[in-house]
């Protein structure tokens, strides 16, 4: 069913040209005489592309159902993720291109959202912040603040961050899954 520009909204969900989208963001406009327009970004489900253009009522724009569903990774084998869904205990795999932005942040048993559509898993969406163990870092020593500095730290995911001097070898900390920052030691 097709869409007018007017229902375009950040975080809706699209089908345009044939291809499934999420709107990021959206400007409308009308200019004097001229038709209303509205300047989108938007992210391709499939790829992870981000296409920057401008639509307009007469563009092929039809509403898209997504569904999310709660999820659980499992574990990981050839270039692909297993993960079960919650309700149904049924395995769903999700191959290498289409979570490789995400891989750093799945450890075993952990809870995330899958994004559904037509009954097929798409993608995930994680949550904001992780809890992850540090497994590897440059000791502390005594008399190292909060304030005085950061050091590399490789986490058991094998994401690498900056965290405060006074974390160790050991620690849990909690991690920003957006700008991938140290947000605070649990």
């Amino acid at each position: 069913m097709g869409i007018s520009i007017s229902d375009i909204k950040p975080s809706t969900a699209i089908v345009y040209n044939g291809e499934l989208y999420a709107v990021l963001s959206c400007e409308h406009a009308k200019i004097a005489r001229g038709s209303a327009f509205c300047r989108v970004k938007l992210k391709n489900f499939k790829t992870s592309q981000v296409l920057d253009c401008t639509l307009r009522d007469s563009d092929n724009i039809d509403s898209a159902f997504i569904e999310k569903k709660k999820l659980q990774y499992i574990y990981s084998e050839n270039e692909r993720y297993h993960f079960m869904d919650l309700e149904t205990y049924e395995d769903l795999i999700l191959h290498l291109s289409a979570v490789k932005d995400k891989t750093e942040w799945l450890k075993d048993n952990i809870q995330i959202y899958g994004i559904f559509y037509e009954n097929e898993l798409i993608d995930l969406e994680l949550p904001l912040s992780i809890e992850l163990k540090v497994i590897d870092t440059e000791p502390g020593f005594r008399g190292n603040t909060v304030k005085g500095g950061t050091k590399p730290a490789k986490l058991e995911t094998g994401l690498v961050i900056n965290v405060p001097l006074f974390v160790d070898k050991g620690d849990t900390v909690k991690v920003d899954t957006r700008t991938k920052e140290y947000l605070g030691r649990v």
